[in-house]
């Protein structure tokens, strides 16, 4: 049987003003991590197998 999931925590503070800056300024990713991304996102789905 699954276990409940508990309730995200409220962050506060400093915590609260770095979160809220990350999101409003996301990182750019270049076009070397990009590449790399898409290679392991095929790799991982050649490998895949959901059989149902």
């Amino acid at each position: 049987m699954a276990r409940p999931i508990k309730e995200t925590p409220t962050l506060y503070g400093e915590d609260a003003r770095r979160f809220a800056y990350a999101v409003e300024h996301p990182r750019k990713v270049t076009a070397e991590e990009m590449r790399r991304m898409k290679e392991s996102y095929e790799l991982m789905k050649s490998i895949a197998n959901f059989a149902f």
